[in-house]
């Protein structure tokens, strides 16, 4: 099993930044695949961005430029920098994390980002 649970969210302006953070109940090294997907209301979730056990990451075109994914061993957390945020980037953000073929999520923040 794995426990992740995020932290981060919030209200801000468009052109705004935010930092959403992911803890892992396990070694974030030993979890194949980390990442961060969105859902906003009446859409399906997508990938935002996702991180490799050996460091490897994708982006969503969306996120290209403007979102950062990293981790931190030492806090055993992964984080989402998002820079330059739009309107459209509202949504509930979500942790996920696949173990040994299992796919793993967190509760989930609100993002919210005003014209």
């Amino acid at each position: 099993q794995v426990q992740l649970v995020e932290s981060g969210g919030g209200l801000v302006q468009a052109g705004g930044s935010l930092r959403l953070s992911c803890t892992a109940s396990r070694n974030i090294f030993s979890l194949n695949i980390m990442g961060w997907y969105r859902q906003a209301p009446g859409k399906q979730r997508e990938l935002v961005a996702e991180i490799a056990s050996g460091g490897r990451t994708n982006y969503a075109d969306s996120a290209k430029g403007r979102f950062t994914i990293s981790r931190d061993s030492a806090e055993n957390t992964m984080y989402l920098h998002m820079n330059s945020l739009k309107p459209e980037d509202t949504a509930v953000y979500y942790c996920n994390a696949n173990w040994y073929g299992n796919k793993y999520w967190g509760q989930g923040t609100q993002v919210t980002v005003s014209s």
